[in-house]
């Protein structure tokens, strides 16, 4: 099949592809730049060139596509996109499309490995996950991510133009992936309409651009492309252009003008610079055309019918995904439908989130001042496919921002703002063709001023191997990413609205799980907003608590201060607080939401890995199993992902020695102790079972917490096999490994749950014995041996040795830390390679685990 088949058959024959998508999908080698105009087709570009590579062509091509985006507002379009092309070309089944967002996911696509995968998600979450720091969701699960987003994978970037530091962030990111080495192929392709190199030369990926470009580069033919039926429209397509002669600031005078520019039966978009101004400018049209009512009581009060109204709708980043949702409908609705359905037509009153990759045609843009490259996308939502002419022409008007300073200025710089009036003066029309000849026609010096690029922060190497290490420090805090995701006035936190705050004590596993946060209620609100709101609702003194967090340590949702409020923490607001309204999104001063604007969870629970430190959820279950079967299980799965992992260098002993060890440390009397009699109505313990010693899985009511707090198991398995080869007889199977695979397979013994991996450190609370402890396994505690199924058996340890946990050498062996370290510095591995065989186990385990409990509620059934 020819990439020109796919594309006709994806696209149901509606568009024939233009000759730049031929090609980047046919070429030999992926172009890293992609220099593409507005409205050109960007997004099919990407995912049916990546579709048509990696099932149809020889070269070899990452089994994930990861579409990274600057703004919220277009994942769910683009997964709807994305959604109807696999459909169009029967690959429903073999291509998954994962939006990553926070909150708890229901997908789980980090559990496939070996298939290929869509992921889609804003430069937020991919960036932070690609930095094992993942925004908005569990703790433990950030190094599976961190693994599938950096081995394996294609990296596009869209609209880089808008993405700030996070620009100069995927740079390093890719520079790192290629001198660290992955598994399988790592590669990155850059894409916007307005791109100069120059913004890729970050310091680790200089040498790639500097002083002679050496990236592949494609870019439109005037010919070929412009001259293509369906963008050729596009590309003579008129946009006159005048300014207002307004002030942003002017509310009324704005809010008016638009009413007076508005064409019944069209559409009409304004981009605003700000949400406060925004949601302000959105309220004085609506009061424009729907006076509020007048105050007085009585029956003597006029009551007027509403006059007739376009259709109004404020669209800001500042939503919930639920709400969102409703936007597909009429974002990108036919012109002609929207007459039908709205003969006032629409006006959409907007930020800049429509600024890239929204499918969206108004006859009337009117939009505030802003740097140039922003303005560039901004124009390319009006007449966007050329359909208004001469006899109905499209119109841009341009607001000026007055500029005294930054703080005027914000979002933007005061710099990039009076560069962007200085030149939007001098041009009557911003159509494509008419962009594209003021840009040729400016030197480099005016083009460095037009689009200037200085990011911030750049993480460095030293940086970015430092982050491979999950631990947080003694009170309980992380390493902040956030100065290299997005610029400082840009980070956000997300919030989430109950009926009532969190219950106050300890959780179990599954009851935090079912009261966890779903992505869809999830709110992204400016930190300093929403620190300032905290102290505000503290002050009132009315409600106590007006914010929680979770607290993985303790394993409960607790209250949070404002000097503990950092970018891409989520937190619990009970309705009674307010600050949110389903038609204009986050308010401060909105207030309190109804209950029907509320989740209520319900008892359904996902069987994963919990979120607490102490939690071994994925040991409750519906099944009975001796840790044989599970071991047996996870070794069967880990066999069927390596056999579709088509990547020759995967040390797939190591793996597999770790899969058949990993649940040792189950035999633990600690483990064994917390498996007591259920309740009534629960599934029997199997016969025989009174008093057998070897359980790995048992019904969720069978379990009770453990006798000594933060015990892990698996913590007691990477012991035992260590103690075994620094001081007994080496298994059969260990000895078989070289010793850098030996320290592998412990690490990845370890990593299994996410809870014990770079470090063996105590925890602040553990109960405290007179000699070496740690995550409630202590110095010379016994380790009965255990069958671990295919004819393996665990001897009996009669004392564990914890003297790995120390700093330096004991009788000259190496610490656990040394023997983790040398790994994550090996030639062969590294941390994106160590993350990677980290993932391909666990999912592995997981999978096992969710197979016996659907097998357990199969039978109960």
């Amino acid at each position: 099949m020819t990439f020109t088949d796919l594309f006709n058959s994806a696209t149901c024959g509606e568009q024939k592809p233009f000759p730049y998508q031929i090609a980047f999908a046919e070429s030999g080698n992926l172009p890293e730049l992609v220099h593409a105009p507005t409205g050109s087709g960007k997004t099919a570009t990407a995912i049916l060139g990546w579709l048509w590579r990696y099932f149809h062509s020889e070269k070899p091509t990452p089994r994930r596509l990861v579409y990274c985006l600057p703004m919220r507002v277009l994942v769910e379009q683009t997964r709807d996109e994305a959604l109807k092309w696999l459909k169009n070309l029967e690959l429903l089944d073999k291509v998954k499309v994962h939006v990553l967002m926070g909150g708890e996911d229901a997908e789980e696509w980090d559990l496939e490995p070996e298939k290929p995968a869509i992921l889609i998600g804003t430069q937020d979450m991919l960036l932070s996950r690609a930095l094992n720091r993942g925004y908005g969701m569990g703790r433990f699960r950030w190094p599976m991510h961190y693994g599938l987003l950096n081995n394996d994978c294609l990296w596009v970037l869209d609209e880089i133009q808008l993405m700030g530091t996070g620009l100069a962030t995927s740079t390093q990111l890719q520079a790192f992936r290629e001198s660290l080495t992955t598994f399988g192929t790592a590669k990155t392709v850059w894409m916007s309409a307005t791109l100069l190199p120059r913004w890729l030369a970050s310091v680790d990926f200089r040498d790639r651009i500097e002083p002679g470009l050496r990236l592949s580069k494609l870019q439109l033919d005037p010919k070929a492309d412009y001259e293509a039926d369906g963008l050729r429209e596009r590309w003579i397509a008129a946009k006159p252009l005048a300014a207002a002669n307004l002030a942003a600031d002017d509310i009324a005078e704005v809010a008016q003008f638009v009413k007076d520019k508005h064409k019944d039966g069209s559409l009409t978009l304004v981009i605003v610079n700000k949400v406060d101004r925004c949601r302000a400018l959105f309220e004085a049209i609506r009061n424009l055309y729907q006076p509020p009512k007048p105050k007085g009581r009585g029956k003597n009060v006029a009551q007027s019918a509403p006059a007739p109204s376009p259709d109004l709708k404020l669209i800001h980043s500042r939503f919930r995904p639920i709400e969102r949702e409703g936007w597909r409908g009429w974002l990108t609705q036919d012109p002609e439908k929207l007459r039908q359905e709205h003969p006032l037509g629409r006006i959409v009153v907007s930020t800049q989130v429509v600024e890239a990759g929204v499918d969206m045609s108004a006859q009337t843009l009117i939009t505030e001042l802003a740097p140039w490259p922003s303005l560039v996308q901004r124009f390319g939502r009006c007449n966007r496919r050329g359909e208004f002419l001469a006899d109905n022409p499209a119109q841009v008007f341009w607001v000026d921002v007055l500029t005294p300073d930054d703080k005027k200025a914000a979002p933007y710089s005061k710099v990039e703002l009076d560069e962007a009036r200085e030149r939007i003066g001098t041009i009557p029309d911003v159509g494509l063709k008419s962009l594209t000849e003021f840009f040729d026609g400016l030197g480099e010096a005016e083009r460095e001023k037009l689009f200037p690029f200085d990011p911030a922060h750049v993480i460095r190497r030293k940086d970015f191997i430092d982050l491979f290490d999950t631990t947080p420090d003694l009170a309980g805090n992380d390493i902040d990413v956030s100065r290299f995701i997005r610029d400082g006035d840009d980070l956000d936190v997300q919030v989430f609205w109950r009926t009532e705050g969190p219950p106050a004590d300890k959780l179990r596993a599954k009851d935090a799980k079912r009261i966890a946060p779903q992505r869809w209620e999830l709110c992204p609100v400016p930190i300093g907003q929403f620190r300032e709101f905290v102290e505000r609702v503290k002050k009132a003194g009315k409600i106590k608590t007006p914010a929680y967090r979770w607290d993985a340590l303790d394993g409960k949702w607790v209250p949070t201060e404002p000097d503990f409020i950092f970018p891409g923490q989520v937190f619990w607001l009970p309705a009674n607080v307010g600050g949110y309204s389903k038609e204009l999104g986050w308010k401060p001063d909105a207030p309190p939401l109804p209950a029907a604007d509320c989740h209520h969870p319900t008892e359904v629970y996902k069987l994963t890995e919990g979120e607490g430190k102490d939690d071994d959820l994925a040991s409750q279950s519906h099944a009975w199993q001796l840790i044989s079967e599970h071991t047996d299980d996870v070794a069967r799965f880990l066999d069927g992902i390596l056999g579709k992992l088509e990547l020759p260098d995967l040390p797939r002993e190591a793996l597999k020695v770790a899969a058949r060890w990993h649940d040792w440390g189950k035999r633990h009397f600690v483990f064994q102790a917390a498996v007591k009699d259920g309740q009534e109505g629960d599934p029997a313990r199997p016969a025989g079972w009174e008093s057998v010693q070897e359980i790995a899985k048992a019904p969720t009511n069978y379990w009770r917490w453990y006798k000594r707090k933060h015990f892990r198991h698996e913590l007691a398995s990477a012991l035992g096999v260590l103690t075994l080869l620094n001081y007994g007889e080496t298994p059969k199977l260990w000895a078989e490994l070289a010793p850098y695979l030996q320290d592998l397979a412990l690490y990845l013994i370890a990593a299994h749950h996410g809870k014990v991996r770079l470090s063996i450190r105590s925890m602040p609370n553990e109960t405290t014995p007179n000699k070496l402890f740690a995550r409630g396994v202590w110095q010379d505690d016994e380790l009965p041996g255990v069958d671990l199924g295919d004819g393996v058996t665990a001897p009996h340890i009669e004392k564990l040795d914890l003297s790995p946990m120390l700093l330096g050498r004991v009788d000259g062996r190496a610490s656990w830390v040394e023997r983790m370290l040398g790994l994550r510095d090996h030639k062969e591995f590294g941390p994106l390679r160590l993350a990677y065989l980290e993932t391909v186990l666990r999912a592995a385990d997981i999978r096992a685990s969710k197979a016996a409990d659907g097998r357990a509620k199969g039978v109960q059934s």
